[in-house]
């Protein structure tokens, strides 16, 4: 049984749980330790008492440790991203893209641990000056979902470290394993012990002690709107500081003059690649009267193309989905549209391969209505519609008919579209002539509306939820 780290020693409990490959529910991959409120409030104590020494670490120590957590994640790139496609299911190219990507991530807030910055102001009374400086936040609890299980938590682990901070971390309960082998590099990095500590169990018991514990200072969250929620609210209470993604229902618009090409790829990538279970995926396509049939056309033929199999196998070009219960909730979406009227113009069944798993067809609706239940909540899984519109105005308006605002994309030739597009779409992130997912590690990451509260994570941005802005008047 893989332990949990809790104040720098690798502490077993008297239950697991289990890890199962959803590209063969015969392959036990390992069991993990399985936390309950008394592992995770010991995490807790551990963190708040590593927390001061920490907090004052020369940045070269932080650099240096940051560094090695990058350079050894890029070392072992193949082995964690076998791990992640067998635990979570995308293809083994992503899995391993999503480690490089993880990697990165801890070299670029190495670097950024050299490059804190302050200011010093005149005041505007004699013989006095002032400083403003960044300090950590304290003690923070992270919470990560599943779809990327290592390039999410690097980018809130990293910037936590890098300025400062302590961490207490709760991945996904169905995916322990890239989990523990993240945690393992940490640990053998030189952080000090008790700065870092992983606890894995269900969320009702894990999440809710870290959301109850006072010394926790800060909380970072990704995944449903309904927990977003209740981690927003509670941080309230505490007074602490919150940042939480919830989730998107991305609009790609396609008008007359896109390149037919660019367009449908771009809408493939976005709609069916990591299997469709990302919070940047294309699920809304909103396609113009001019190009619609000729998009339709060819999208189809793509979709009808990709081949659906184990994450392992190099001839896959989608695995399956999560697990049994992601499974029931997009046939439970896929039969909804049918019945409200969609056209379901390829894919919507269960796909049987070599061993058992939870494959599902890449699914494309024509024919919907903004107003289906498909157009409106987020499905997370390998399924995509097609809206028709009149023009660009009718587009604009679709695209933005929705409670989410992650991100947004248009294939146009058009620089009048495309510069309108860019500023009256409601949405975080706006691509133009490129998926609606695929992001940049070094620029900021998050949404508007319903999508996202709080500072943004990635890049510079990350030090306005890691730190705290201290300001100190002088008299020479």
């Amino acid at each position: 049984m893989k332990p949990n780290l809790i104040g720098g020693e690798w502490v077993t409990s008297s239950s697991g749980v289990e890890n199962i490959n959803p590209s063969n529910t015969n392959d036990l991959i390992d069991v993990f330790a399985q936390s309950g409120r008394a592992e995770a409030e010991q995490a807790v104590a551990a963190a708040a008492s590593a927390f001061e020494d920490w907090s004052l670490s020369p940045v070269q120590q932080r650099h240096d440790i940051l560094k090695d957590i990058g350079d050894t994640i890029l070392a072992r790139k193949a082995e964690i991203g076998e791990m992640l496609a067998r635990e979570e299911g995308k293809i083994l190219p992503e899995a391993i893209a999503e480690t490089e990507r993880a990697g990165r991530i801890f070299l670029f807030f190495a670097a950024e641990a050299l490059r804190l910055t302050g200011e010093l102001l005149p005041s505007v009374r004699p013989r006095v000056s002032v400083e403003v400086t960044r300090e950590p936040v304290g003690p923070v609890g992270l919470v990560t979902p599943w779809n990327f299980p290592i390039a999410i938590p690097a980018w809130k682990i990293a910037p936590a470290l890098c300025f400062g901070n302590s961490v207490v971390f709760k991945p996904a309960e169905q995916v322990p394993g890239t989990a523990w082998l993240l945690a393992e590099i940490i640990d053998k990095s030189g952080l000090p012990k008790g700065v870092f500590n992983l606890v894995i169990g269900p969320g009702p018991v894990v999440g809710q002690a870290i959301l109850d514990a006072p010394e926790i200072r800060a909380v970072s969250f990704t995944g449903s709107q309904v927990t977003g929620r209740i981690v927003a609210e509670a941080c309230l209470r505490q007074n602490r500081k919150f940042q939480v993604e919830m989730g998107g229902k991305n609009p790609l618009v396609v008008v007359d003059d896109a390149d037919l090409e660019v367009a449908t790829d771009a809408a493939l990538d976005g709609a069916f690649f990591s299997t469709g279970q990302r919070c940047t995926a294309s699920s809304r396509l909103i396609v113009t009267d001019g190009i619609h049939a000729r998009f339709v056309e060819r999208l189809t033929e793509k979709v009808r193309a990709l081949k659906v199999g184990p994450a392992l196998d190099p001839m896959s070009q989608m695995g399956p989905v999560v697990d049994q219960t992601q499974l029931d909730q997009d046939m439970s979406f896929i039969e909804g549209a049918r019945r409200d009227g969609a056209n379901l113009r390829v894919g919507g069944e269960r796909v049987e391969c070599a061993t058992p798993g939870f494959f599902l067809a890449p699914t494309l609706f024509t024919d919907t209505d903004p107003a289906m239940r498909i157009n409106r909540e987020e499905v997370f899984g390998p399924v995509a519609t097609v809206i028709r519109v009149r023009d660009y105005d009718h587009a604009l308006d679709l695209a933005n008919d929705t409670p989410f605002g992650l991100t947004a994309g248009i294939c146009t030739t058009s620089l009048k579209f495309s510069q309108h597009f860019k500023r009256h779409a409601q949405a975080g992130m706006v691509m133009v002539n490129l998926p609606t997912a695929g992001v940049d590690y070094h620029v900021p990451f998050g949404g508007t509306k319903a999508s996202s509260m709080g500072p943004r994570e990635q890049g510079q941005a990350a030090a306005e939820f890691f730190t705290t802005l201290k300001t100190a008047y002088i008299r020479g």
